[in-house]
């Protein structure tokens, strides 16, 4: 499985990645720039990645994690997010019911609603799912000018941070963040501050697996799911009655008027 790895320690909050990201999955960047000023963390359907400001001199790029146990996977209903070949989670809007359990199971609160829409889906980034296929690199990995962003293997980006610590002795934490939180995810963080405003648990806790976290949820799905169901199927039948009605109406009215 291949992933990112991010080094916030050379990350200068450029935003060069998400312009990036704007240019490649054709998102409107003046409706980009509007949603990093509105909404809180910046992700929205309109920008699938956007920096995290930690501190005064620490930024963070912040999007999918592409976890590797993910919970938007498990709680979609109609399997519209899948793991893709590269670890990646990918999206298929033709499948996607918008029903939004994906945003309830993911615990970094990653997807996003497309409010604005006459017929909303669900967005996020998909890891450019594209431009893997063509045996290319994500377009944020490739366009950061600082290299904060590093494309391969799991194995190799876990092996990267490793010699990073070793040939910079006290520039970071030792800690891997999505080596093992969460039962592990496909973007990987090394920093010299903690990460917790990014949604990761506080260093040396215990960290659940996703699945753990959404279990509540899922098994409540065939109940929220069955709700959802009857009421559409209520709402069909009355529907249906008032046209009966109205339709038995208007045969009437013609047949007082042949009398």
């Amino acid at each position: 499985m291949a992933g990112m790895l991010i080094d916030v320690t050379r990350c200068t909050g450029c935003e060069t990645c998400v312009a990036a990201c704007v240019r490649e999955n054709h998102l409107d960047p003046v409706l980009a720039d509007r949603d990093k000023a509105t909404v809180p963390d910046g992700l929205s359907e309109n920008r699938f990645t956007t920096v995290i400001r930690l501190d005064e001199s620490h930024f963070a790029k912040k999007a999918c994690m592409h976890c590797e146990e993910p919970g938007c996977v498990r709680a979609c209903l109609v399997g519209g997010l899948t793991i893709g070949a590269n670890g990646n989670v990918e999206y298929d809007p033709d499948k996607c019911i918008g029903c939004r359990y994906c945003m309830l199971a993911c615990p970094f609160h990653i997807p996003r609603y497309e409010w604005s829409a006459t017929v909303p889906f669900m967005k996020k980034c998909e890891m450019c799912e594209d431009r893997l296929a063509q045996g290319q690199i994500p377009a944020c990995a490739e366009a950061c000018p600082h290299d904060a962003i590093l494309y391969g293997e799991r194995e190799f980006l876990i092996e990267q941070a490793n010699l990073r610590f070793s040939e910079n002795p006290g520039r970071y934490i030792d800690h891997i963040w999505g080596e093992h939180e969460f039962h592990g995810t496909n973007v990987l963080y090394i920093s010299d501050v903690d990460l917790i405003s990014l949604g990761w648990p506080a260093l040396n806790t215990v960290s659940h697996s996703i699945p753990h976290h959404t279990e509540t949820m899922l098994k409540a799905t065939p109940f929220i799911g069955g709700s959802v169901l009857a009421g559409v199927s209520g709402l069909s039948w009355i529907i249906r009655r008032r046209m009966e009605l109205m339709n038995g109406n208007s045969h009437d009215d013609k047949g007082g008027m042949e009398q």
